[in-house]
């Protein structure tokens, strides 16, 4: 199985937006996504930096998600 690399934020928040992620609000550079079920998710976005990949296993552990379908919706973003 491929490593995960670091993402663009606002890639990623188009990611779980796929999975019925709504961004809900913005609180200073943290964007606040809800789904259906009531889950909550915080992605942060700085300028000119990248979510790195201990980040990103934490959110997809939040979101319910795994590595597999991760790499499948990267593969079909592209």
């Amino acid at each position: 199985m491929p490593r995960i690399t670091p993402i663009d934020p606002y890639e990623f928040i188009k990611l779980l937006s796929k999975l019925g992620f709504k961004p809900i609000r913005q609180r200073g550079s943290h964007v606040i996504l809800l789904n259906e079920q009531g889950v909550r998710i915080v992605v942060p976005v700085h300028p000119g930096k990248k979510i790195k990949p201990g980040l990103i296993r934490i959110i997809l552990t939040e979101a319910g998600l795994t590595r597999e379908k991760y790499f499948k919706l990267l593969e079909e973003d592209c």
